[in-house]
């Protein structure tokens, strides 16, 4: 048996022989840090139980493949869902990523101004605001609270001066809705209002403490319509609607001149805020072009006044006065009453809104005589001073026809027959215009046409009447008889007006115009096209017509009197007409005019004026209008410096004595 080692004695394994003798070889010695096993390269003895292990390191390669694996399978993750966003979803995260970033913003046209023939401004534009708002910033998940519409109307609602329920309808009608407008036209004051309130809201959810639910208010600059003369014009003016359109009389008309075209601004936003560094696209806006009238704010002023004073005495529905420039068919001023204040139509009569003096039509009695007269002289059927023998009444057709007041026999002259405005007196002198009925009728209609009536005045007025003049050939039997006189026909305050500027033009008629041209954005004036121009009678008609109108006048038999004007001579005629009910369509009433142009041996300045169913004091047009046309003539010829007439009137004789 072999002894058992003492523990404590270590054996220290040597080099390995050429026999695998693990002896050590005598003599070596070994070196500092040389590995057990010798030269022969083989593994050095394990061991033995109980003794320390040696220090092995392990292959890292296991590990690197695991480290592959997590990066790849992490890789794949990546790739997966960049082609779920970027493939497969795509459009619908595209979608996502815009909601609530950018917001289109429409900018409005600035609208072109309206002035008078000066550069008055009639109708301008001030600096207001559409107050704007996006639902979808008010959703529970946008919002991040449940009844944001209701909190963000309850806060605009004193503001903006409008109903908290209205305001809440509007925000949560269409939740998924970018836009939505809260008030129009509203001023910089209330938009600074709630621009302050928004900032305090903003301040109070940076600390934490709520949400500014109007984060999704916005405001879109606009411009607000303004009539700096109140009620001045309105009804040639009209107005615009909620929307800047224009709704009524030459805002309308113009409408698309004075409008301009909008722009768009598309920006993007967060919050309620537009993004210092966000994308901005903006398409600009293209201001209106400026509209000049024909209009002298000045005349217009007189013009009305006139009228309204007129129609408040007389008790009547309404009156109407042109002024017209005989030499350019010029409108210098169009004057209605009742009239209504444009800057707000909420408190304005409806009947009121329009422009009677173009959409009225009405029969105009005995200022449409001078027509007549106008025929039977051109035609030479008789002239100036021929006899007419005018009893108290005159049979035709199936009735007596009188004048407005009872007569013995008159013996009159021609031109006695339009001075005393007597109807038998005018049925007598169209009778020898033809020697049929039919051929008379047709002669008269044609100069009627001629002189504008039945037909468009050429203003292209929204609401325009063109009058009615029935066919020749459709002429009752007593129609044959009160055209002449004028009844039986209508006609609006336009072409009443041209008809008396065709005379003291020499014959020739000149379109109506009411716009001298229009400026645009870049201040470049562009004037109007030339008005038509249509020969009607010849210069020594109308020379004679005009000496004849004087004797209305200045004439003592004369009905109109109260139209003289010192200083000038002037031509005029009178009107009484029965008037149609547009109610019943039976005639109740009278309408009263007055037409007339001066200096009348140099004429410049036409005025018109008619008021319709005086119902206090005179109804007849020399009392009720006379003093209206000399109140507007007076002024309009002291503000254009017309000089006084340089010769006296002729005087042609009004009657004839039958014995000589």
């Amino acid at each position: 048996m072999t002894a058992p080692q003492d523990p404590r004695r270590r054996r220290v394994p040597g080099p390995a022989g050429p026999r695998g003798d693990r002896r050590p070889r005598q003599g070596a010695a070994r070196r500092p840090g040389e590995r057990s096993g010798g030269s022969s390269g083989r593994p050095a003895q394990r061991p033995r139980p109980g003794g320390p292990r040696p220090l092995r390191l392990g292959s890292p390669r296991p590990r690197l493949r695991l480290i592959s694996l997590g990066l790849t399978l992490v890789m794949l993750v990546f790739v997966v869902r960049l082609l779920q966003v970027q493939a497969v979803d795509a459009s619908a995260y595209a979608a996502k990523a815009n909601v609530n970033r950018y917001i289109p913003v429409k900018l409005s046209a600035e609208r072109g101004s309206i002035t008078d023939r000066d550069g008055v401004d009639l109708a301008t534009t001030v600096d207001a605001y559409d107050i704007t708002a996006a639902p979808d910033l008010l959703t529970p998940e946008t919002a991040r609270t449940r009844d944001a519409p209701r909190q963000a109307a309850a806060l605009l609602a004193p503001i903006l001066g409008k109903d908290q329920a209205d305001l809440e309808k509007k925000l949560t009608d269409n939740p998924e809705s970018k836009y939505v407008v809260l008030a129009r036209q509203q001023s910089p004051q209330v938009w600074n209002q709630i621009k302050d309130l928004k900032s305090a809201l903003d301040d109070s959810a940076a600390k934490g403490s709520g949400t500014n639910v109007l984060a999704g208010v916005n405001r879109e600059a606009h411009s607000k319509r303004v009539y700096p003369n109140g009620d001045l014009a309105a009804g040639l003016l009209g107005f615009v609607d909620a929307d800047g359109r224009g709704a009524a009389g030459l805002e309308q008309q113009l409408n698309k001149k004075l409008a301009g075209k909008d722009g768009k601004r598309v920006y993007a936003q967060s919050g309620g805020h537009q993004v210092p560094t966000g994308d901005v696209k903006e398409q600009p806006a293209v201001p209106g072009s400026d509209i000049e009238l024909t209009i002298d704010r000045d005349i217009q002023w007189a013009a009305q006044s006139a009228i309204a004073d007129q129609v408040r005495k007389s008790g009547a529905d309404r009156g109407y006065v042109i002024v017209q420039d005989t030499r350019t068919g010029e409108i210098l001023a169009m004057a209605n009453a009742p009239g209504f204040d444009p800057n707000d139509i909420t408190t304005a009569n409806s009947e009121h809104l329009g422009n009677a003096a173009v959409s009225d039509a009405y029969e105009p009695g005995s200022v449409s005589k001078l027509m007549s007269m106008a025929a039977v002289l051109e035609e030479g059927a008789a002239r100036w001073d021929t006899h007419v023998v005018v009893p108290n009444r005159l049979s035709r057709a199936d009735r007596a026809f009188a004048d407005d007041i009872d007569h013995p026999t008159w013996y009159l002259t021609l031109n006695g027959v339009l001075a005393k405005s007597s109807n038998i007196g005018t049925i007598l002198a169209t009778e020898q215009l033809g020697r049929t009925k039919r051929e008379k009728n047709r002669i008269l209609y044609s100069y009627l046409r001629k002189f504008g009536i039945g037909r468009p005045t050429g203003l292209g007025f929204p609401g325009e009447t063109p009058g009615i003049l029935a066919r020749p050939q459709d002429w009752s039997a007593s129609q044959q008889y009160t055209i002449p006189f004028g009844q039986g026909l209508s006609l609006n305050a336009v072409q009443a007006a041209s008809v008396y500027s065709t005379i003291a033009n020499g014959g020739e008629r000149i379109a109506p115009t009411l716009v001298r041209g229009t400026r645009g954005p870049e201040g470049d004036f562009t004037a109007a096209p030339a008005p038509k121009k249509t020969r009607v009678v010849g210069k020594e008609t109308a020379k004679t017509l005009a000496e004849m109108l004087e004797s209305v006048v200045d004439d003592e038999q004369g009905t109109g009197a109260k139209a003289k004007i010192p200083g000038y001579r002037v031509a005029g005629k009178t009107g009484t007409s029965n008037r149609v009910d547009p109610k019943t369509g039976r005639y109740r009433g009278y309408t009263a005019s007055f037409a007339g142009f001066a200096p009348a041996d140099k004429p410049r300045l036409t005025v018109y004026c008619a008021v319709q169913n005086p119902t206090k004091g005179s109804y007849f047009g020399g009392q009720v209008c006379g003093p209206v046309y000399k109140k507007v003539m007076e002024f309009g010829l002291k503000t254009l410096q017309v000089p006084p007439s340089g010769k006296q009137a002729k005087r042609l004789p009004v009657s004839y004595n039958p014995g000589q």
